[in-house]
């Protein structure tokens, strides 16, 4: 199934070139919460993996764990309903954390860092897709086969260590880095050559990426950092 995927995926790229390299990299999603017990090994995990120029880990925190005594500092509900869209599209019936999603094609627990190092080299998108320009201000999405939905991702590159008060971790220190803060849909990509605006950071600190996505809960087709 992943290999019809991956090729699948070629035919819609403009140009075959290497998929991960620092301004192409491997999207690396971490789905977790401050009131998980089993997530700060996969914290661990991802947090690591920012020393990685040919991968972007993103940690987004979400929200169905809030309710067992502390609400995660990070949370929103917009990254609780992309983990379920990409559940639904990979014919799963449930989320569950933590979870970390590889190119928005395949999922592992987390917690083992060769169980992650293999994922990326198993999902890799196998082309770099069609290119993505900017210069922090607009976007363009070069021309291409195919078509996707935009997105800007800005995220907290700092490790962040956040002491919990209650719940299932109550008492712990969790760090975390490259935590999302902003997610927004910029437009949809028909094969053309588009340009978007990037509306401003909601505070200073935050990087900017971007990232190119074969339909909601669909697999990654290009991605670039800003």
């Amino acid at each position: 199934m992943h290999r019809l995927i991956l090729i699948a995926i070629a035919g819609l790229c403009a140009t075959a070139a290497p998929a991960a390299d620092p301004a192409h990299p491997t999207v690396v999603e971490l789905y977790q919460s401050q009131g998980c017990s089993s997530c700060p090994p996969a914290d661990v995990v991802v947090n690591a993996l920012g020393d990685r120029a040919d991968v972007l880990p993103l940690s987004f925190a979400v929200t169905y764990w809030d309710q067992l005594g502390w609400k995660d500092t990070f949370g929103d509900p917009a990254y609780t309903r992309r983990q379920w869209d990409f559940a639904k599209a990979g014919g799963r019936s449930n989320v569950a954390t933590p979870q970390v999603i590889v190119n928005g094609r395949g999922a592992v627990t987390g917690n083992s860092r060769s169980e992650v190092d293999a994922a990326i080299a198993r999902f890799d998108r196998g082309t770099r897709g069609p290119d993505i320009v900017s210069d922090g201000k607009t976007a363009i999405v070069q021309k291409g086969a195919g078509s996707g939905i935009l997105w800007l991702v800005r995220y907290d590159p700092r490790t962040i260590a956040v002491p919990i008060g209650a719940g299932e971790n109550g008492g712990r220190t969790i760090p975390h880095r490259n935590i999302v803060r902003q997610l927004i849909t910029l437009g949809r990509w028909n094969g053309s050559a588009a340009r978007f605006a990037l509306p401003n950071a909601p505070r200073g600190g935050l990087r900017t990426a971007l990232i190119l996505q074969a339909g909601i809960g669909g697999p990654i087709i290009a991605s670039r950092r800003v």
